[in-house]
């Protein structure tokens, strides 16, 4: 297999509160192939976000620290990269889409000024140019009068046009990786379902390579082509989408899937995973999923399981695969 265009190895990232110190992050590895839509999903407070962030190095210091690990862009590593290559990278070769557009739009500049300002950093164009990128790309995400909309200020704009702003932002530079950090958590599923299929044909058609986080096991279902499921600041199963949801191995990606509501009316009521996502100060010993788990036995409250091959390009760290079970 070719060289991963992303690679995340053995990546650990804590937080020193006053609290304590937070152990988000414990040896997480994964990795995205050129062209390719990975999925990372799991439930709200497992470290999705925070992988995303570190990927731009954008953990703030203090409070947050990345204790171990590297993060490899094509071979470079990024964790030891310059500022100044840090700004040649990030916005051109590695873009972000965030959670909330609003929050990620400068409220006091209109539309295509912060458009424009993104082409003219990196692409070194004039500000004609600059206007007429921008256009093109918003034609692309298909906004109803682009021209019109780069004179507006985000707060003029509904939360689907501000999304495909910011879509339409990144993409255009023409990156090698879009990280989308549940870019469709704020909007109504009719508003998410266009700018899910805008983003999937746009992102094929430019052959950008997506890391895509989401706590929504239908939209990985949709978009991606692999996925890791997180939990509690480690990675505990990687496949592709059709093999995860054909033949889950761990019990926490067992326990999500039956989770979704179904029209199988054999089922009376929704499966529901016991307990809730463990503080990270003080994280259990062993698996992290122990305390919530139907099928622990002896080793699962003090030995970590390793990730375990248990099928062709199918990963899962659990003892019921892995050499606890000999």
């Amino acid at each position: 297999m070719a060289e991963p265009l992303l690679a995340v190895r053995d990546l650990s990232i804590q937080f020193f509160t006053y609290q304590g110190v937070v152990q988000a992050l414990e040896n997480v590895n994964l990795t995205i192939q050129s062209g390719e839509i990975m999925g990372l999903v799991g439930e709200t407070g497992c470290g999705k976000s925070v992988m995303a962030r570190s990927v731009l190095r954008l953990i703030p210091d203090p409070p947050g620290k990345i204790t171990g690990g590297e993060i490899l862009f094509k071979g470079e590593d990024i964790l030891k990269a310059h500022w100044r290559r840090l700004r040649e990278i990030r916005g051109n070769r590695i873009s972000m889409v965030f959670q909330e557009p609003m929050s990620s739009l400068n409220p006091v500049f209109t539309v295509g000024n912060q458009m424009e300002e993104v082409i003219i950093l990196h692409q070194e164009v004039n500000r004609s140019r600059a206007q007429e990128i921008c256009i093109q790309m918003l034609q692309q995400v298909k906004m109803p009068d682009p021209e019109r909309v780069l004179g507006k200020y985000p707060h003029e704009l509904s939360g689907g046009m501000r999304q495909r702003v910011m879509i339409a932002m990144e993409l255009s530079c023409r990156p090698d990786l879009l990280i989308a950090d549940e870019p469709t958590t704020a909007l109504d599923v009719t508003v998410q379902g266009q700018v899910l299929t805008i983003l999937d044909d746009l992102v094929r058609r430019i052959g950008v390579s997506v890391l895509f986080i989401s706590h929504d096991l239908g939209v990985i279902a949709q978009l991606c082509d692999r996925v890791s499921v997180m939990y509690a600041g480690k990675i505990v199963e990687t496949a592709s989408v059709r093999n995860l949801f054909a033949a889950p191995y761990h019990p926490y990606t067992q326990g999500l899937l039956q989770a979704i509501p179904s029209v199988d009316k054999d089922r009376d009521s929704l499966m529901v995973i016991p307990g809730v996502v463990p503080r990270l100060i003080n994280p259990p010993g062993g698996c992290r999923f122990h305390p919530r788990c139907t099928k622990r036995f002896d080793p699962c409250d003090h030995i970590v399981p390793k990730l375990f091959e248990v099928a062709p390009d199918h990963e899962v760290a659990c003892h019921l695969y892995g050499e606890a079970r000999g």
